[in-house]
């Protein structure tokens, strides 16, 4: 292993370029871009070999593209974000229901409209049921690791895997990761040997018409896939510290849970912002955890309810939201909880990239000590904002386009400010 100083986007390609891919079908979207570009230089320059790196015309086909490698036996592998990884979405439900152990990379972005380049969980978040195992790294080290780990899971399983981060946040920024050798993930990772191959020596269909009579049972199968990928990750977790000499993956991460009486439920690269914030708050004597979600597909609820059972109370911090209901990821963790009489109050933040800091935090964490917050709260939310376009909808029928108005109220506050 070597310690390196690289962008996350280039840590993630030399990663994936360890692992041995046959087939690379992207197209470009940010974040991720410089991801697929970093591994399209390695094959044209024939440092990853052999592999073949297809230029298709659009998301779906990068999907379709994969389906159709890893059905023909190959490694494949792709990336994607946001409206892009919306935009392949038949493929993507293809791809899981077909048992294909495709790697994508989710750089994580909001979804529009309107239209918001910047990081939240809206997008792998939409895709939660489409029958992907989906991994969060919470940095770009766990990043890099936890796709070695995808290939193996998936290959195991014969299911496709996300490894999803937060765009921008870990794959534009520049950290220090220890990256492994050929030989060590050659150890890890055996040679891709498919569950199931379109081979005209033995030819066979896949894809097919399934009716009532069947239905219900392969779609069991799926979700019993993922159960045993309950059982799998933990253990390749273990091997891979045995190998790699470091922790990483598994299917939660619990900081300062012992004692806590306050625990913070997140996912992906907000959680180093909330272990600064728990530290400073148990320097004061609060007794305060957080609780690092690493597999969200499937989701760990066993683990969850262990890792919160003695606390006093739960906040369920997610940067994604379900219109009309409020959390995504708090259901699960309420579900997790059943039957405990526990508090779980889901806060949103962080929405389109918007900061979560340090001092909102604090001030988060407090009023939930204090037992203060709502069942459902939105992270330094601007009131009146909202209520000044909820009036102007009131008085006037065309009151104009949400999105626009909001603009030009926040360009109005900000100049009185000035």
């Amino acid at each position: 292993m070597s310690l390196k100083q690289c962008e996350g986007s280039r840590a993630v390609a030399e990663a994936v370029a360890l692992c041995r891919p046959e087939v690379i079908c992207a197209y470009p979207i940010s974040p991720q871009t410089h991801i697929v570009e970093a591994l399209g230089e390695m094959v044209k320059s024939g440092e990853l070999q052999p592999c073949e790196f297809i230029n298709v015309e659009s998301e779906f086909a990068a999907m379709s593209v994969a389906i159709g490698a890893s059905a023909a036996g190959a490694r494949a592998y792709t990336a994607t974000a946001s409206q892009g990884l919306l935009f392949m979405v038949e493929a993507v439900y293809n791809a899981a229901g077909l048992g294909l152990p495709i790697v994508m990379t989710v750089a994580n972005r909001a979804i529009g409209a309107p239209i918001n380049i910047w990081n939240d969980h809206s997008d792998s978040m939409s895709q939660r049921d489409c029958g992907w195992i989906q991994l969060f790294a919470e940095t770009n080290q766990e990043a890099l690791d936890l796709h070695i780990q995808a290939f193996r899971l998936g290959e195991e399983l014969s299911l496709p895997v996300m490894v999803c981060m937060d765009g921008f946040i870990l794959t534009h920024a520049y950290e220090r990761v220890d990256m492994p050798t050929q030989a060590q993930v050659d150890a890890y990772l055996p040679p891709f040997v498919p569950r199931q191959v379109l081979d005209p020596d033995e030819p066979v269909s896949i894809g097919a018409m399934v009716g009532p009579e069947a239905f219900t049972e392969v779609r069991y199968l799926a979700h019993a896939k993922q159960m045993q990928a309950l059982e799998l990750i933990p253990q390749h977790a273990a091997e891979f510290r045995k190998i790699f000499a470091r922790d990483s993956g598994g299917l939660v991460r619990p900081y300062r849970c012992e004692d806590a009486e306050t625990i913070v439920v997140a996912l992906g690269s907000v959680l180093g912002t909330i272990k600064d914030v728990v530290d400073e708050m148990r320097d004061e004597g609060h007794k305060i955890g957080v609780l690092g979600v690493v597999s969200f597909r499937p989701f760990p609820l066993a683990a969850v309810r262990d890792a919160l059972q003695a606390a006093r109370r739960v906040v369920v911090l997610e940067k994604s939201l379900a219109v009309g209901i409020g959390g995504i990821v708090s259901t699960d963790v309420r579900m997790a909880l059943s039957g405990l009489p526990l508090p779980t109050c889901t806060v949103i933040a962080g929405l389109g990239g918007r900061a979560i800091t340090k001092a909102s935090l604090h001030n988060l964490l407090h009023q939930a000590q204090r037992d203060e917050l709502e069942q459902l709260t939105f992270l330094d939310l601007d009131g009146k904002l909202i209520e000044r376009h909820l009036q102007r909808e009131k008085q006037m029928r065309r009151s104009g386009p949400l999105a626009e108005n909001i603009l030009r109220d926040v360009g109005v506050v900000a100049a009185r400010i000035a």
